[in-house]
């Protein structure tokens, strides 16, 4: 197990280097991974979105290494920037969909509530749930790391304190205070 994660690793490396072979070692290896994650991103998504998982995965593929070499640490560091990579293309789908239609009325929602809302109807919720997570990320860095590791890869509590060096009771303290406040945000946005 620990030869995989430094074999990985050491792809990580060299893909974010520029090595083309690596990279797609590195898709290869991390693949079925990748896959997983862009299928619980799309489980939160609307039922007809147009998007499919292998299409989010291969969109990921193509931000990543599309633009120049990333320093790649470790494997969860690479994870940690394909679930970024993966929101952030959502939310740019979503911010086209808004442009499309242009509308609608916002409804309170609970931040645990938010991600199962948005549907057709509600293309505007991603939007403010990224940008929840936006001020978030400006006001507690560690708390936005939780949240994306928890809410948007999938990770348990206890995977995402051993992928950041923290005590499974920091993370889940820092979850409780995040979705807290993220919940308040949420609930200030749908209210405007």
């Amino acid at each position: 197990m620990a030869e995989a994660a430094g074999a990985i690793t050491a792809l990580a490396q060299q893909a974010g280097a520029g090595d083309p072979k690596a990279r797609d070692g590195l898709l290869q290896a991390l693949y079925g991974e990748l896959r997983q994650l862009a299928g619980g991103y799309m489980r939160r998504e609307r039922f007809n979105h147009t998007l499919q998982p292998t299409a989010l995965v291969n969109e990921v593929y193509l931000r990543l290494f599309g633009k120049g070499s990333i320093d790649w640490n470790t494997r969860s560091h690479f994870m940690r920037g394909a679930a970024r990579a993966m929101r952030q293309i959502l939310i740019d789908h979503a911010r086209g969909r808004r442009r499309a239609k242009r509308g609608g009325e916002g409804q309170k929602v609970d931040f645990r509530e938010s991600a199962a809302v948005a549907c057709d109807e509600q293309p505007d919720l991603l939007l403010v749930i990224n940008e929840a997570l936006g001020k978030l990320e400006t006001l507690d860095p560690r708390q936005a790391e939780i949240v994306e590791m928890l809410y948007f890869v999938g990770l348990t509590q206890q995977e995402a304190a051993e992928a950041l060096g923290l005590s499974e009771i920091t993370v889940r303290r820092e979850w409780r205070l995040a979705r807290a406040w993220l919940g308040s945000e949420i609930r200030k946005a749908a209210s405007t």
